[in-house]
């Protein structure tokens, strides 16, 4: 009889697994609460101290690291290893099912203490994954519930599991455990509030994406082992083209800004990263979405549109006037699905409760040799503590115009220089080589609009070297300016600004983004 190891701490799809095998032939060995819930559902299990002979002990840190179990994995198929392990009186075991204990979901727990993060640090799990893994020539090793069906029906169909899916599957242990002792030691290395000795960013492969940045490059997705894609990544699509990778780089851009708004319906229009557009209201999705249109109509069009509330039919057929890449929402109503339906290409994303899950700590970046790690720039929530530097103190109107672009110059590629209304963006200049040429970039584009920039305020990403930026905001009718300060010329910027009739205040943050 043929014989599978079965023990998991997510139980997904496990007893239909267990049930197939049975179904097949094979003998189930299983631990702890994966045999309680296979027997409560009628299945006839073989404990793993029946096997080894020793029972489990140390509160279940030891069971399964015994030579009946490690040899009957680790024993190949040849006629030296079969005398050694029949002399020793262990028969050989064929499939490991196994996924780990749940660390990386233990500690995203708040408040998390250090003995509940060390009891979630799997042992006996690794241990038996990597030897199946190792012995992968004879030995089908699963962590993946999605990997379940797939074994079963090779395994009804042809009897064994094929040779290339033994090596998918091997590879796919290694990709985990290596995730898994990655979060171990990034999280216990974190806990003095330094970055991490080590940084793991990649993973497994979700899927394959149509293309990179360029139609030459291959691209796809991959998250750590042993996670549920979230984010991002985890969205649902439920309607248009396949995800290209620009797709989820703009997506992501959409998301995070507004995001910075979670406290009221807001809208933000991106292409190749930029705000073409942001709007926010009170309290209708509607009204934002058309504030953030207005900007700029033409640079929206092929845009990626996030919002941060729930989409109806009304404003699903208003946003179908235009052409957009892709929508993401947390959510969307059965009539606004309908709407969405009749353009077939749209990619549509419903993130549900994920639209509003924290940031990731840390952010990555690849570069010849390497890769930079940093924290994750904070929520842009300076403006309401920031230091008025001027003569003349903001209004409470310019305050709240203020906190808007200054926000949004977070999500904009620098230089940085936001126009804004104090409910929407009025003119954006983005990523040029100067300051000053990206105030002159988003008054020529407001021109271009017929935007009226008269009563505005500015939000500037990071310092004024020269006062000439601040001449360029106040010629175009702006009246209040948020900037970190920083500059060796800050008076020079100050005193211009007070010459000008301009309220300017210091957050004393910048923050940049290349």
């Amino acid at each position: 009889m043929k014989r599978a190891v079965i023990s998991v701490s997510d139980k997904t799809g496990v007893v239909d697994f267990a049930r197939g095998l049975v179904a097949l032939g094979y003998q189930i060995i299983s631990t702890g609460g994966t045999s309680k819930t296979l027997r409560e559902e009628g299945l006839q299990v073989t404990d793993v101290s029946d096997v080894t002979g020793f029972p489990e002990c140390l509160e279940g840190r030891v069971k399964t690291l015994h030579p009946a179990v490690m040899a009957g994995i680790l024993a190949r198929d040849t006629e030296d290893h079969r005398k050694t392990i029949a002399d020793l009186g262990i028969e050989m075991i064929d499939i490991v099912a196994v996924n780990l204990y749940p660390f990386q979901a233990t500690i995203a727990k708040a408040g998390v203490t250090e003995a509940e993060a060390i009891e979630k640090i799997d042992i006996g799990g690794p241990s038996m994954i990597r030897a199946a893994a190792k012995n992968s020539d004879r030995v089908t090793v699963i962590v993946d519930h999605a990997d379940y069906k797939p074994v079963l029906e090779e395994l009804a169909r042809d009897g064994k599991t094929s040779d290339q899916t033994r090596r998918r599957l091997m590879v796919k242990v290694f990709a985990m455990t290596a995730a898994y002792d990655m979060a171990v030691a990034g999280h216990f290395g974190r806990i003095d509030g330094a970055l991490p000795d080590v940084a793991f960013t990649g993973g497994v492969k979700v899927s394959e994406l149509r293309y990179g940045e360029n139609g030459h490059q291959r691209a796809a997705v991959y998250v750590p082992a042993g996670t549920v894609p979230k984010g991002m990544i985890g969205a649902r699509q439920l309607q248009g083209k396949e995800l290209s990778y620009n797709n989820y780089v703009d997506m992501d851009a959409a998301w995070a800004l507004v995001r910075e708004f979670d406290d009221r319906p807001a809208v933000s229009i991106i292409k190749h990263t930029n705000p073409a557009g942001f709007g926010w209201d009170r309290e209708s999705l509607h009204h934002a979405y058309e504030k953030a249109l207005a900007t700029d109509p033409v640079s929206a069009f092929g845009g990626i549109v996030a919002l941060n509330r729930e989409v109806d039919e009304k404003l699903a057929e208003r946003l179908n006037e235009h052409f957009y890449e892709v929508i993401i929402c947390p959510s969307l109503t059965a009539g606004a699905r309908d709407f969405f339906a009749k353009k077939k290409n749209l990619r549509v994303m419903e993130m549900g409760d994920d639209f509003f899950q924290p940031m990731p700590d840390l952010v990555f970046k690849q570069v010849s040799g390497g890769m930079l790690v940093q924290d994750n720039d904070p929520p842009a929530n300076e403006v309401s503590g920031a230091r008025v530097v001027t003569k003349r103190q903001p209004t409470r109107e310019e305050w709240d115009a203020l906190e808007c672009a200054w926000k949004v110059s977070k999500h904009v590629k620098s230089n940085a220089i936001v126009f804004c209304f104090n409910d929407r963006t009025g003119a954006v200049g983005a990523g040029q080589m100067s300051r000053v040429d990206s105030a002159r970039l988003a008054v020529m584009k407001a021109a271009d609009r017929k935007i009226d920039l008269n009563g505005t305020v500015v939000g500037s990403d990071a310092f004024f070297p020269f006062a000439d930026g601040v001449e360029e905001i106040a010629k175009a009718g702006a009246t209040a300016i948020a900037q970190p300060g920083g500059s060796i010329r800050d008076q020079e910027v100050i005193d211009a600004a007070d010459r000008m009739g301009l309220a300017m205040v210091f957050t004393g943050t910048r923050h940049f983004r290349h």
